[in-house]
This record gives structure tokens, C-alpha cells and sequence, in this order.
């Protein structure tokens, strides 16, 4: 019996680039939704062209792996909603759909032509999810930016980096990420109340105001004690040691983090009982905090005779918290990754054979797929608008000839 996906029949037009809107598109797809990636060959999406990687360094607009990675199991179309006749083709895409993603800057889908209101009247339980940096309402809601000025001032950025220096964004477009997940759930939930009630909704999601949500702890600090949290490097209040130490090889490392004085002394025997472990200065964690540099010197002495995987290993048996640092390349051999199907290959027209990243959950009775790589730009058109919408092949041409469907 064929097992159906957890999305199967919901139909999602994506008005959106780079990540945080299609990165939501991407997790429906790939448990079943049809997703319909929108874009136009004057202004592609973002992540075609302004992101490496490229195979061999080579640009190219359907050549780029960051596009990949986000856009999988989708159909690809171009339609030029500036052209006469653009917004009535894309409202016929919203009378087909179920959802609607956009993360256009506030208020460019209301001037369109293609806000909440607009596509109520084209269909009226459509669910219309809105992604953006600072949400639709507010003082700075028009501000532009990405993930990583979100970072900043979401108050990352003054946490990451080491006491007496500057602060270091993190790496990539982060809360786009989190809005991603957010949004998943959002996504589901207005399925489910529209599946219960009939009744379609409009939900705007503040980017910004999802990475406050992963900052809780420092701001409940702050409320309760009035305390301020700053950078503190790799270091931890009130765990000792706690850090990356460097290991045998090339720019190799490992985390171990130490939780009681009880590990401590596990951790003493593990690595031999040096004699400058017996210190009593080292038998406290209130000490070895007071001496916090120097153990580091000294744990990273050990350290340096393993591999990480051996520290990784060895520590973990004994019970304590240990953890090598992979590099990107690491991932892909990963035994727990490969087990449970995170890498999918799927190969490209362009790119070549891809790994796409499966979903962080795993559902026993409707479980994910990935067999379609990301569309090239406009791949999709005439199966989308002669099958999926039901333009006559007359209807179809005529809105390529006044220039409505892009094409390469």
C-alpha cells in the first residue's frame, strides 16, 4: 500500500527568495506538499546568483548550491507580475493554493495587488503566511537587512566572541533559520485550524522576534537578577572547564564540558592522574574557575596528544560531556547523519549529483522524500499553468508572447 506524506494535496505558491521563506516551502515539500517556487527572470531569486557555491567557481543561475539546498522537491515557474496581465496570472497560482508564502519587504504585496485582502477575494480560506525581517506593524518594520544584521539586534552578536574584544556575528543568515522553523509550525497550525473550521488566516512573522525567542535565558538573567550576560569566549558561569581544546592534526578540536566536581575527578583519571591535577586549587569548581587559564593550558596539553574522535570517544564512555568539532566535509561520513537518511542524492542537470539535507524529524507513518531537485528558473512553467491550473496551450502562449511567463 502506498504510503501517503504528512502534506500530500496541499498546494503552496511561494513568493519568496533566499532563505527564510523558501527554507518553510522546503520542509512542506519535502513531506508531500506541491510547492510552486514563483520568480521572474528580471529578478530571480537572490540566491541564484549572489551566494556561492558554484560547482567548479563557475556562476551560473541555476548552478548555485545555497539555491539548492533550499528549494528541493520544487517546481520551478517565471511569471513577470510587473508585465499587463502579471497579477491576474498570479492570483490564478492563489486560486490553485492552499498557502501562500511571501517574504517581500512589508507592504509590497498589498501595492501589488496581492495582499490578505486581495487574496481572500480570489479565495477565501487561503492561508497566507508573511516572513519578514521586523514583521508588517511597527516604527522599523520597513527597515531592510538579513539574518545577519538580525543577529545583532537580536542581541547575539554582543554574546559571541571573547571578553575585551569585538564582538563576531555568527555564521550565516542564522535567524533566518530560526524564522524557518517558526514558520513550519505556523504553517501546520493554520492547516489544522482550517482543516477543523473551514477557515483560512493571515499570520505575520517577525524574523527578529524569533531570535528573541532563542535568547530567553540572558533576558529572564536580566529581568529577574538585573544581571547583563557578555561575551565570555568558550567559557561557561558556572561550569569549569568547559571550552574547545586542540587536538592531534591540522586545526583539529574537541569541546569537553565538566559539570561537578564528581566529573572532574573522572575526567582527572582519564587523563592519567597528572600531578598537577591534584592541586587543591583544581578540587572546587570554584577554584579551578579562580585558575581557569592556567587548567586550560594544562587540559590542552592532553589534548593535544588525541585525535578528536579519540577524545570524543574516550570521555563519552566514561560518562562526561565531550564532543569533536567537525568540519563541513566531516558531516557527509557521519555514521549517526547517514543512518538516519539526513543526506539525500538527487542529482542536478547542472550542478551534478547534490546532497540535500533531509528533515530534523522523522515520521514513522508519513515519512519525507526528496526525488526532484530545486527547479532551473522557469522549468516548471508550462506543467504548472497547462496541468496544474488548466491553461489551454492558446492561453499559455498568448501569455508568454505579452511576456507574463518568463522564459529563458
Amino acid at each position: 500500500m502506498e504510503v501517503k506524506q504528512l502534506f500530500a494535496g496541499i498546494r503552496v505558491a511561494e513568493f519568496a527568495a533566499f532563505a527564510a521563506g523558501p527554507g518553510i516551502g522546503k520542509h512542506l515539500s519535502d513531506h508531500g506538499a506541491t510547492v510552486v517556487h514563483i520568480e521572474s527572470m528580471a529578478r530571480p531569486d537572490g540566491f541564484r546568483s549572489n551566494y556561492p557555491p558554484f560547482p567548479e567557481n563557475k556562476p551560473g543561475v541555476n548552478r548555485s548550491g545555497v539555491f539548492d539546498l533550499c528549494n528541493s522537491n520544487k517546481l520551478g515557474v517565471t511569471v513577470n507580475l510587473k508585465a499587463p496581465g502579471g497579477i491576474e496570472t498570479a492570483k490564478k497560482l492563489v486560486a490553485w493554493a492552499d498557502v501562500v508564502i511571501e517574504n517581500f519587504a512589508p507592504g509590497v504585496m498589498d501595492k501589488l495587488g496581492l495582499g490578505y485582502n486581495d487574496l481572500k477575494a480570489v479565495k477565501e480560506d487561503i492561508i497566507m503566511l508573511s516572513t519578514c525581517n521586523q514583521g508588517q506593524t511597527g516604527p522599523h518594520a520597513r527597515h531592510r537587512g538579513f539574518g545577519s544584521h538580525l543577529t545583532s539586534l537580536s542581541g547575539f552578536t554582543n554574546l559571541t566572541g571573547f571578553p575585551n574584544a569585538t564582538p563576531c556575528m555568527l555564521y550565516g543568515p542564522y535567524i533566518d533559520f530560526i524564522g524557518v522553523g517558526f514558520g513550519m509550525i505556523a504553517a501546520a497550525t493554520a492547516l489544522a485550524y482550517r482543516h477543523r473550521t473551514g477557515k483560512g488566516q493571515y499570520f505575520d512573522l517577525s524574523q527578529y522576534e524569533n531570535g528573541v525567542q532563542f535568547l530567553a535565558p540572558t533576558i529572564l538573567d536580566y529581568e529577574i537578577n538585573g544581571r547583563v550576560m557578555e561575551r565570555m569566549g568558550n567559557r561557561e558561569p558556572h561550569l569549569c572547564p568547559h571550552g574547545v581544546y586542540p587536538c592531534r592534526g591540522n586545526d583539529r578540536w574537541c569541546a569537553i564540558s565538566i559539570h561537578s566536581d564528581r566529573e572532574w575527578a573522572i575526567l582527572c583519571a582519564e587523563m592519567g592522574n597528572p600531578d598537577w591535577s591534584k592541586d587543591e586549587k583544581y578540587q572546587t569548581v570554584l577554584g579551578r574557575k579562580s585558575h581557569e587559564d592556567e587548567l586550560d593550558r594544562r587540559l590542552s596539553e592532553w589534548t593535544r596528544t588525541m585525535a578528536p574522535a579519540e577524545i570524543m570517544e574516550k570521555l563519552q564512555k566514561a560518562g562526561l560531556h565531550a564532543g569533536m568539532v567537525k568540519k563541513m566535509k566531516d558531516l557527509y561520513s557521519d555514521p549517526q547523519l547517514a543512518s538516519r537518511h539526513q543526506w539525500w542524492q538527487v542529482e542536478h542537470p547542472e550542478i551534478g549529483l547534490h546532497h540535500y539535507e533531509g528533515p530534523p524529524f522523522l515520521f514513522s507513518e508519513t515519512p519525507s522524500n526528496i526525488n526532484r531537485p530545486s527547479p532551473c528558473i522557469g522549468e516548471h512553467n508550462e506543467l504548472v499553468f497547462k496541468e496544474h491550473l488548466g491553461l489551454s496551450d492558446a492561453e499559455y502562449e498568448r501569455l508568454v508572447q505579452d511576456g507574463v511567463i518568463d522564459k529563458a
